[in-house]
């Protein structure tokens, strides 16, 4: 594979992939640049009275509870005034949807003890928060975390 950069001081920016076949390799450069260039480095969160910039880095997962929207990091908990399907939009790639009720970032996870009957439980390192992937949503996530353990 090849990289290379033309300097064009009359164009507008554009990043070009060209390639032989669409494979799962040329699939995830596209959304690491993709992520890149829509990088979110700070998502607004309240407590009470008060604002929070946290990076999406930062957050474990959020979850839905009555009408409101939860961040939760390892150690605390915040309001998000987004709903999950607008999350879902603005979060990076390794935020991924577990349930109708949550999404996590899979870079977060450290273990999932397996339920064949019923939702499976995600934790985490360094807290005891953790969060349930329903059964719908668990092959799914399996297999992304699958993709990220060849990334590397």
């Amino acid at each position: 594979m090849k990289i290379r950069i033309e300097i064009e001081e009359s164009l507008e920016e554009e990043i070009v992939i060209r390639c032989k076949e669409l494979t799962p390799r040329i699939l995830r450069y596209q959304q690491m640049l993709n992520d890149e260039i829509n990088k979110l480095s700070q998502l607004v969160l309240y407590r009470e009275d008060t604002e929070y910039y946290i990076a999406p880095d930062d957050i474990l997962f959020f979850e839905t509870d009555d009408a409101e929207v939860y961040a939760h990091t390892a150690k605390d908990v915040y309001e998000t005034r987004r709903k999950l399907y607008q999350l879902e939009e603005i979060l990076p790639s390794s935020f991924m949807r577990i349930s109708k009720s949550a999404i996590v970032n899979t870079d977060k996870i450290y273990s999932i003890k397996r339920n064949l009957s019923a939702s499976s439980a995600i934790e985490f390192a360094g807290t005891h928060k953790q969060i349930y992937v329903s059964r719908i949503y668990y092959k799914v996530l399996k297999e992304k975390l699958e993709e990220k353990r060849y990334e590397k």
